[in-house]
Parts: structure tokens; sequence; C-alpha cells
């Protein structure tokens, strides 16, 4: 299987109806070296991705010339890092289709955004006997900050069912909001599995909650780095997502919520830069997003997530779209072809993730026997046991891929799973 190659820009652009991938593998230093003596095959792409120069340059043009902090000095450097944090939320705004850079709450990552949705909205609303609605294929981040809020105000966290495909039950969600009716305060779901790949119908999820009241809380991690993202479209109240997923740095993430919903919202941190005034009889919050980002935050970090952004809006989305579709049936029909290979979800709308598994193998030997050749997947839970559970199986192997893979990359990987057979014996 094969990709035509277009006439593209320095930076990648892709153009026309194809996509040079090449040109984009390009601007990827961290694709161009040997593993164990032989060329990285990068695929654990959904733990994390390879950096472009953009955002290596755009960190370190932070601290060779604007190293400061922001929002406090009147001197040129706080000035000029000040701008870049604050463009960088506009910039974020924009790629999400935000109404207002005001809706963007920078964090940590996904993990953080979860936490402080989970805490400053849900949490006041809990009561004992509330609901929390989740899904199977939850990553832990979408499913322990609601056992930690829900723990504490004595009510539960209600999880969805998923079929033997790995695609959600909409019946059985469904069927959740109506026996839980006044009582479940959230649904909150993946929009792409990190486990399995699986594309959740977010607006159909959307528009079914809102019917009855209920506000949906959307983990775009594994979203934004395959798919445009609107979350205006979407209808959702609040979408988290990280950085390092997304081309970006790491220790940053969003979380974008509803104006009337991040007002009403106490903060969870209290410290620097999230106040109005501070007197020893009390203190006043600033507005959002400033009440939610106590403390100094990851400027750097910022200025280079806008980069990957500013990055990924300069290639044809939906040629990076085909090209990745490319390659997730390219690598199930190579693996599938594998006698003792079995594909763990199969849902009809997937993002370019495969986990498999290798009968007589343990995921962690496959992994490790493929890292001897150079190629670079994911063993284990992939923070998603419940999904494990579902499936009667202690971990899987995870092989994802980006726009800068190739199908040779995935010939590659088909091989070396073979070499783990023969390594085996099975």
């Amino acid at each position: 299987m094969s990709v035509a190659t277009p006439k593209a820009d320095p930076l990648g652009k892709a153009i026309g109806a194809a996509f040079d991938v090449e040109a984009v593998r390009a601007e990827f230093p961290g694709l161009h070296q040997e593993v164990h003596g032989r060329p990285l095959v990068y695929l654990d792409n959904a733990a994390t991705t390879q950096k472009p120069r953009a955002v290596i340059r755009a960190v370190e043009r932070f601290y060779l010339r604007d190293t400061s902090n922001i929002h406090r000095g009147v001197h040129a450097l706080a000035e000029r890092a000040t701008a870049l944090y604050e463009g960088a939320r506009r910039t974020v705004a924009r790629f999400i289709g935000s109404p207002s850079p005001d809706q963007v709450v920078f964090t940590r990552g996904t993990t953080e955004s979860i936490n402080l949705a989970a805490r400053s909205f849900v949490r006041p609303r809990l009561a004992p006997g509330d609901e929390v609605v989740v899904t199977w294929m939850e990553h832990h981040a979408n499913i322990v900050p609601w056992q930690i809020v829900c723990g504490e105000a004595k009510a539960a966290v209600r999880p969805v069912a998923i079929d033997d495909r790995g695609a959600l039950d909409l019946s059985a969600l469904e069927e959740a909001l109506d026996r839980g009716g006044e009582r479940v305060r959230m649904v909150a779901l993946g929009h792409v599995s990190n486990a399995l790949g699986t594309v959740n119908p977010v607006r159909e999820v959307v528009a079914m909650a809102h019917a009855r009241g209920v506000p949906v809380l959307v983990d775009g991690a594994q979203a934004v780095p395959h798919m445009p993202v609107d979350v205006t479209e979407l209808g959702c109240d609040f979408y988290a997502f990280s950085s390092h997923k997304a081309f970006g740095p790491g220790g940053v993430g969003v979380l974008w919520g509803r104006a009337e919903h991040l007002a009403g919202m106490p903060p969870m941190l209290g410290g620097g830069d999230m106040i109005r005034s501070v007197s020893f009889e009390g203190t006043t919050f600033a507005d959002p997003p400033s009440r939610f980002e106590a403390g100094t935050p990851n400027i750097e970090g910022a200025a280079g997530f806008a980069a990957a952004l500013d990055f990924l809006s300069g290639l044809d989305r939906e040629a990076v779209a085909v090209h990745e579709e490319a390659l997730l049936a390219h690598a199930s029909e190579e693996l599938a072809r594998i006698p003792g290979v079995r594909l763990v979800g199969t849902a009809p709308e997937r993002a370019a993730i495969v986990s498999f598994t290798v009968e007589g193998i343990h995921p962690h030997d496959v992994g490790t026997i493929l890292d001897g050749r150079g190629v670079a997947i994911r063993a284990g839970h992939h923070c998603a046991q419940p999904v494990m559970q579902r499936f009667g199986l202690p971990a899987t192997a995870r092989a994802s891929f980006a726009l800068y893979n190739t199908h040779g990359e995935v010939e590659a990987l088909a091989a070396a799973v073979r070499h783990a057979q023969e390594v085996f014996g099975v």
C-alpha cells in the first residue's frame, strides 16, 4: 500500500489530496536515529509524540531570549514572556474553535484538566446517591478523579458497557442516563480510546446527555493529534487535552470549558497570580482563566505548544487523516494475517491505534523483542485496566501511529512480530 507524494513546501505542507510524509519526517529530528543498531521505528505515539523543529526552536528561543515571569513585570523580557503565553492561549482557542481565549485554561496535562473539572465543577454539586457516568474504555485519568470526588460525597461512578469490537453501547448509555435521572451530574468519555483507538460519537453522546440536562466532559488527549476538533460544534461542556501527545512539549495541557461553567467554579489551587486581592480578612479571586492558573506556569511549554499547533495548522489535515487511515488499515491487515496474532478493538470508527496480542508471548516480551529490532511500541494495560478486564487480558501490545509514520514502518512492525514468534518458538 502506498500514498502518492505531492510537491511540498519546506515545512512539509501537503498539497492536494495526498501527503508528503518524507517532507514531514524531515522536520522531526528525533526520528532520525538508530536504536540497538537499527533505524528507529517509533510507534508509541499514543503515549507521547516526537517534536518538530518548530517546537524545539520555540522552546529554545524562550530560554535564549525571553526567560522571565509573566503578568508581573514591566520590563521588556516580562512583557515578551507574557505576550508569548497569552498568544499561546489565543492559538489554542483558534485551533479548537473556542469562542474566546478566556475559556482556555492551561494545566499540566489532561489528567490535571479532568481533576480540575471534577474538583471545581462537579464536587460542589455532588450529593449522596448522585452519579457520574463514564465508559468502560476510559483512561484511568478519566476514572480515578471521579472516583475520588464521588467517594468524598458518597456518590457513585457508573460505567457504560462497550461491545466486543470496543465500540460504545449507546443504548446502554441511554439506559444509564434514564435510570440515573436527576442524580447524574456528569457524563465523561474519551473522544478516542487510547487502548483501542475507538472514536466515540461525541456529538450524539452530548445531544443525549443535554436532552436530560447533564453536562459532558470529553477527554480529547488522543483526538487532537489525529483530527480537527471544534468544541463549539461538538457542543460539549468541557474538553481536556495535552500538548505532549500533539507534538508539543510535556507538562502542558488544556481544560476548555463553557464560560458560564468556568465563571461559577472555585479555584482548585491557591497562590500567586490567581487573585484579585488578598488580605488577612479574605481573598477575592481573578476571573477565569487566571483563577485556575496559580503560580508560575510552564511558559516555555505553552510557547512550544502553540508552535506545535501552528505546525499542524500548516498541514492539510484531511490529507493527514487519509494517510493515517491508510496506515491503520495496512497495520491491521499485516498483523491479522500473522498466525497467533489477535487484534483487540475492531470498532468501525478508529484512530491510528492497533492493540494486539501474540499467542504464547506476553505483551511485555513482545515489546522487548521489538525494541531490539528498533521498533518502539507500548506494552501493558495502557492505564486502562477496565478495558483489559473487559477483554479478559492482562495486557496488550499497542502500536500507535502519527502523521510521520510510513508504510515501510508498518512492514517493519509485522516483520518484528514474526521475529518475536521465532525467538519464542511459537
